[in-house]
């Protein structure tokens, strides 16, 4: 038998897996969606196509709770529209500023906070009536295998106590997971406390229970999502050893994109010397938030963009990751459900003035968020993304066609 050519032994040059990862924060969602608004045209403006779309660009479009939202507006197909998405990144701020009231109606007057903590003392904050029709409108019946490119939305089954991930990579081992995109949505932002859990089940076709789920919000699970569409990602690499003959764990194989929704990190709202004397009804509602949860959420998220730039770090992929977030909210603006004109319009403003400042990354010595040097602001940060997107799709087309 003959011994193969250096040329034969060479592993291909592989395309770059391009992902886009939105973390939750109810109506903070304003902020990415400001901050997409912005990529996507840069990508028109580079490629001379004003109907681009995100999900044209990216190969996986992860999101938690008001991330999972995003995601699948970017990602479900239009039923008018042949094979293009429901919602171009610029309808994702106007969604928010028109719904936003309805789905988290204002409670006014000077008695708001002890209304407040007695409807969390009985039940969700609120109803989620709106949410769920509007969603369902929207989405239809659209199923999780018909999104244009890969989606991956967690949420959290307290049924079982372990999360349950909704990924187009699962498909193909985990049918029952292809169910409506609706009630994904619905799901992964049924955070508690503020909406209701949400049940629901697949049948098969002769209307037999085949899998049933009881679920909450995405963020018990995953706040900040990147890791977990890199590992559906990788777990798909796995899977079929003989379609990618890399080593799975080249995260020089990714560009990522991570957006967050804000946080009041810098606001150190809360102490040691006041929390100690803290009961549970302090611990579900103080200051205006449920502090209970703002903790899970910022542990979540601040520990993925962690792990990432270490790992991108050691393996010298800097310029792959780019984490955009802005950890100076104060006041209302940290909220997840202060729907006011007021604030909602401000949190619009917020993602207009995070597009000025210095790219940022968290120091693995200090833990501190620093500017990171010759990097500029975020807008010209993802004009350069931009660029590598556009990049990266031209190859994967110009390789599709020498394949054929």
């Amino acid at each position: 038998m003959e011994n193969p050519s250096s040329a034969e032994t060479q592993p291909p040059k592989y395309d770059l897996i391009t992902v886009l990862s939105i973390d939750g924060g109810g109506i903070r969602g304003i902020i990415p969606g400001v901050i997409l608004d912005y990529l996507e045209s840069q990508l028109q403006e580079i490629d001379g196509d004003k109907d681009a779309r995100l999900a044209d660009y990216f190969d996986v479009i992860s999101g938690t709770s008001t991330g999972g939202l995003v995601a699948s507006m970017l990602a479900a197909p239009d039923p008018k529209a042949n094979n293009r998405p429901l919602f171009s990144a610029k309808d994702i701020v106007p969604f928010y500023l028109q719904n936003s009231p309805q789905i988290f109606p204002q409670t006014g007057g000077i008695f708001a906070p002890l209304l407040n903590i007695g409807k969390a003392l009985i039940g969700p904050k609120y109803d989620g009536k709106y949410l769920h029709e509007l969603i369902r409108k929207k989405l239809g019946d659209t199923m999780l295998h018909q999104t244009l490119t890969n989606v991956v939305i967690p949420a959290f089954d307290v049924k079982k106590l372990q999360p349950t991930m909704f990924s187009s990579f699962q498909l193909e081992t985990e049918p029952a997971l292809d169910v409506r995109l609706s009630d994904i949505c619905i799901a992964t932002s049924a955070a508690p406390t503020y909406l209701p859990a949400h049940h629901f089940t697949k049948e098969d076709g002769e209307g037999r229970v085949i899998k049933e789920f009881n679920l909450i919000d995405g963020g018990l699970a995953a706040n900040n999502p990147t890791l977990v569409a890199i590992r559906e990602v990788t777990k798909k690499i796995i899977r079929r050893p003989d379609a990618t003959p890399i080593n799975p764990l080249d995260y020089d194989r990714f560009l990522v994109l991570s957006l967050g929704t804000g946080s009041n990190m810098s606001e150190q709202k809360y102490n040691a010397k006041a929390v100690s004397k803290w009961g549970i009804l302090a611990w579900l509602s103080n200051s205006g938030s449920t502090p209970i949860i703002d903790c899970f959420s910022e542990a979540s998220t601040d520990m993925v963009d962690y792990h990432n730039v270490v790992v991108f770090s050691a393996l010298q992929s800097e310029d792959n990751y780019l984490r955009i977030q802005d950890n100076t909210l104060k006041g209302d603006l940290a909220s997840v459900d202060i729907a006011t004109k007021e604030n909602l319009d401000n949190l619009v403003k917020v993602g207009e003035e995070l597009l000025k400042k210095a790219v940022t990354r968290v120091n693995l010595d200090t833990g501190h968020y620093e500017p990171v040097p010759d990097q500029g602001t975020n807008a010209q940060a993802l004009k350069r993304f931009a660029k590598l997107l556009s990049d990266a799709r031209k190859k994967k087309k110009s390789n599709s066609q020498d394949g054929n």
